[in-house]
């Protein structure tokens, strides 16, 4: 789209003071719903409205007219470069695509060899790059999911986004789709939506800008931000603190207006008392905005110089081993995927395996059924939708044959052990919202990942840190990085045991009777019956890395000074080091338990008699053999 220069002084009357940009979406019975928000819209709101509407390309657009009715408003059809003023309303003409740059609607002629058009995305990015905060989007009535990204680019901005009512909807689609993005802060009928945001104009300017700003930094050094922090860490076994302080006030900024509540205190208290809200909270913290395929530029980056490489580097028979960190709703994964699987369509002898985790239980649930709506298809050619995505309403799913190629899996990247192994770790656009301390505790973790020569791949604005001496530069432009150091950087003692990969089994398919559960409870309630009932064992894996202590076995294991790895044998007394020294060995090349009688073990210091059992394990699904270290007390 070519983009025609605009001022520093229209740029600047946008976003120091200029109209808060409306942009309204609508499709299929959308009029209906825009009469209905006009009807009950005051004339003095100080917003400017840009309706952005499905039109037929072959018929003249009455909307002008049928709006008049409706708004005492001036509405204006759009001509390229209009400048954008507070108390007007803008229709995109037939044929075109629209974005707003530096406070102008700029026209560019539709595509119409193009199969999926979006105008409504179109316009919503631009709007919440080029308004920030004083972006508010709407989805209106309409079929399809136009719309569902772009509230995602203006809910990360920190814009308000309001979705109609499915009720009130003559056709769901849009509503729906964007409902299920999990971002929209309002989702009720259109004749609602203007009070809504006349308290949001009200708000806004009885805090100006550098109101606002100081009551962050008041909320910051608050002890109520602490409380905060602590019911976030308590609910959901994340600690915020990692993250940046502007990342955090900036969303319990908008949280507060929102809620319409004056001061941090007040709304610890109704923390305290509403669970929902605390959960939209934490919500609001991490959604990640994503899509297939983002910055195309990149991945073919990663399709012409860098795959290739890594599949002719891979062993005869191993799979290529890729973690994707962050991986949000799946889009990432999904398309890293894609690329492998047509790199290793005509190589017998070279696979691949994906492992993505996220933090967010809700996205990895949502990644995991690989549903997605039309407008996430944006950036996917026609072959590979026709390849690779099966459509189902509006929506399109992955076809099981890639679906099955990925492990989704809960996992802290701040808080976890990383995976092992690995030729590509692919974290874009997380490591911006945390602290410098954190950011470097995680790029250690994926050195510590990563093969040599293995590839890192970040989002734009991120780098290796102080790794430099450890990794060359791919592609400094789209972040990617080689890794050429065979020694891997010490990460973190304190970090829980990663769950062995053989065990990751993902997340239910949502037509599964388990999806009904929340992963969480479920994992709560496996971790009860492993106390309850599992003799004190350690789990290791084959390398003899310990994965997991169960039924209090940690108590077996002795603290030490210094560095730490994950080696068994370095974190038991020697005594039981001896034993398992060949003991594993053994159990790896045996169907049977290797059994070892009236061993004297310390315990928390104490020497008691136990029966020490070793038995090869491995899931159905896996070659990877795991090895259970079970631990009997004898009486007396």
């Amino acid at each position: 789209m070519a983009v025609a220069e605009s001022s520093r002084t229209d740029r600047g009357l946008l976003r120091e003071g200029g109209p808060i940009v409306v942009g309204i979406g609508a499709s299929a019975g959308g009029l209906e719903a825009l009469q209905h928000f006009f009807d009950n819209l005051p004339a003095d709101t100080g917003m400017a409205f840009v309706v952005v509407q499905h039109l037929s390309p072959d018929f003249k657009s009455l909307m002008d007219e049928l709006l008049a009715r409706h708004t005492k408003l001036p509405i204006h059809l759009v001509e390229d470069s209009m400048l954008v003023e507070a108390g007007h309303v803008y229709l995109i003409p037939p044929k075109k695509e629209m974005i707003i740059s530096g406070g102008r609607l700029l026209l560019t002629e539709r595509d119409r060899q193009q199969e999926l058009s979006l105008p409504i995305d179109v316009f919503f990015r631009s709007l919440a790059q080029d308004c920030g905060p004083r972006a508010i989007a709407i989805v209106l009535s309409g079929s399809g999911s136009d719309g569902s990204r772009g509230i995602c680019d203006v809910h990360e901005a920190g814009g308000l986004v309001l979705v109609q009512d499915m009720e009130t909807a003559q056709f769901g689609g849009m509503p729906r789709t964007a409902n299920e993005a999990g971002v929209a802060d309002w989702i009720v009928p259109p004749q609602q939506m203007p009070k809504i945001l006349a308290d949001h104009v009200a708000a806004n300017a009885a805090q100006p800008p550098p109101v606002r700003a100081s009551r962050a930094r008041d909320t910051t050094s608050s002890a109520a931000l602490d409380d905060v922090y602590r019911m976030l860490e308590q609910e959901f076994g994340i600690d915020f603190t990692h993250y940046k302080p502007s990342t955090v006030t900036r969303r319990i900024e908008r949280r507060l207006q929102l809620a319409k509540v004056d001061d941090i205190q007040q709304y610890v208290e109704r923390l305290r008392g509403e669970r929902a809200e605390l959960d939209v909270l934490y919500r609001d913290l991490l959604i990640g905005v994503t899509r297939f395929f983002r910055n195309e530029a990149a991945f073919e980056v990663l399709e012409q110089r860098v795959l290739p490489e890594l599949l002719k580097q891979c062993a005869t028979g191993r799979p290529l081993r890729v973690w994707v960190a962050g991986c949000a709703t799946g889009e990432e994964a999904y398309s890293l995927a894609i690329l492998l699987h047509e790199l290793t369509a005509n190589l017998t002898d070279r696979s691949f395996q994906i492992f993505a985790t996220d933090v967010h239980r809700g996205s990895i649930e949502l990644a995991a059924r690989a549903f997605y709506p039309e407008a996430s298809l944006a950036n996917v050619s026609p072959e590979r939708r026709d390849r690779y995505f099966i459509r189902s309403g509006a929506s399109y799913q992955l076809v099981p044959e890639l679906r099955q190629s990925i492990v989704f899996a809960a996992h802290n990247v701040i808080k976890d052990a990383p995976f092992t192994r690995v030729d590509l770790v692919s974290c874009r656009n997380m490591l911006i919202y945390l602290q410098p301390p954190v950011q470097q505790k995680v790029l250690n973790q994926f050195h510590f990942a990563l093969n040599r020569g293995g590839i890192m791949f970040l989002g734009p604005s991120e780098s290796h840190g102080g790794l430099i001496k450890d990794f060359e530069t791919v592609d400094l432009h789209w972040r990617v990085y080689r890794k050429h150091s065979d020694v891997r950087t010490p990460v973190d003692p304190r970090l829980r045991p990663r769950i062995a990969e053989t065990q990751l089994q993902g997340v239910a398919p949502n037509n599964s009777p388990f999806a009904r559960y929340s992963m969480s409870s479920l994992l709560a309630t496996y971790d009860v019956l492993l106390e309850d009932y599992m003799p004190p064992s350690l789990l290791v894996n084959d390398r003899g890395e310990l994965v997991h202590a169960f039924g209090g076995a940690s108590r077996f294991l002795k603290p030490r000074d210094g560095r730490q790895g994950l080696g068994i044998l370095d974190q038991v007394e020697e005594e039981l080091k001896l034993v398992l020294a060949g003991g594993l060995r053994r159990a790896l090349a045996s169907k049977t338990a290797i059994a070892f009688k009236n061993l004297r073990v310390k315990s928390n210091g104490e020497e008691v008699v136990h029966d020490v059992t070793l038995r090869r394990v491995a899931a159905r699904n896996s070659e990877v053999p795991h090895i259970l270290i079970s631990f009997e007390p004898l009486p007396g």
